[in-house]
């Protein structure tokens, strides 16, 4: 039985009160000054009173900045390693729970360190990969001694180069190698009855039908979940983006915003643009946890009702 539990209702009201202000209030500030004018910030500085400007540097956002096009970067990455992390992990949880894989554990292990090593860690390496995919091919010929053959033999060493920097394919490769969502798929399936893939199997289904037609259907939360996770942080991704792409055309909507901030010391920046391109660039991850959030409460508890 628990005691006092109007006194308890009422600390945990104003710890809930402080939580709400902490979150909404940042939020309001940044519509608040989103609304006034670039001539109203310089002389009242942030707004806490709403404006009539809003619209109009959303405009001044869209037609002379480069956030628009950035905005469909951030979507095409966004998306793209969404759908890849789900797929690899879906698939490679299953491999790794339904068939006998020797050294299995050890395979996990090594999907794991990905969450140990993140991508800002490791991103000086992946940049010299991204500016040469062959470059762990080219340091194997040399380290093999296969080059200083191929030279005597052909009369010039093996030096391939191919750079996918300043591309939508290496701004997603990297960004899709990372070992959260095979736990996630895994933790799932370890949940689900020992006996249904050989009950599956009995009744002719063979692995990929059992992928297909019984574990997806199973796994959809899950799945939509850890889509909507995946996205959220494709989307709001800043430091691969700024290091990966050096044209504004390729550079996606987050880096787009800090750039927005003049360089020249001195010059003030116009915050009620950039808070109007800040609104405009979370309308689209704040649509998606409005239309998937049901999917995604159910996803985080690993188990189907």
């Amino acid at each position: 039985m628990v005691e006092n539990a109007r006194s308890i209702n009422i600390v945990a009201s104003i710890l809930l009160a402080i939580g709400i202000l902490y979150i909404v209030g940042p939020l309001y500030l940044t519509l608040s000054t989103a609304s006034q004018s670039y001539e109203y910030m310089l002389q009242n500085g942030l707004a806490w009173v709403p404006g009539t400007e809003l619209f109009a540097n959303m405009s001044k956002v869209i037609y002379d900045t480069r956030i628009p096009v950035q905005m469909l970067n951030s979507l095409i990455v966004a998306f793209s390693n969404a759908l890849g992390t789900c797929v690899l992990s879906f698939l490679s949880a299953y491999a790794i729970v339904y068939f006998r894989i020797r050294w299995g554990g050890v395979v996990f292990a090594l999907i794991l360190a990905t969450i140990i090593l993140p991508l800002d860690i490791r991103v000086i390496t992946t940049y010299q990969v991204a500016s040469n995919v062959f470059s762990p091919l080219n340091a194997v010929l040399d380290f093999t001694r296969l080059n200083s053959l191929i030279e005597i033999i052909f009369g010039a060493p093996i030096q391939l180069e191919l750079s996918v920097l300043d591309t939508h394919f290496g701004l997603i490769a990297p960004l899709v190698a990372h070992g959260t969502g095979t736990f996630l798929f895994r933790q799932f399936f370890l949940t689900l009855p020992k006996d249904l893939f050989k009950a599956a199997r009995m009744d002719g289904a063979g692995p990929i039908r059992f992928l297909i037609d019984i574990l997806l259907p199973l796994a959809r939360s899950s799945f939509a979940s850890l889509f909507v996770l995946t996205f959220l942080s494709g989307w709001t991704q800043y430091l691969w983006p700024l290091v990966g792409a050096s044209t504004p055309d390729m550079q996606t909507a987050v880096v787009g915003l800090a750039r927005l901030v003049p360089d020249a010391d001195g010059q003030v920046p116009d915050f009620p643009m950039i808070m109007a391109g800040a609104v405009l660039v979370s309308l689209v991850p704040l649509t998606m946890i409005a239309l998937l959030q049901r999917f995604l409460v159910q996803g985080l508890v690993l188990s189907e009702k």
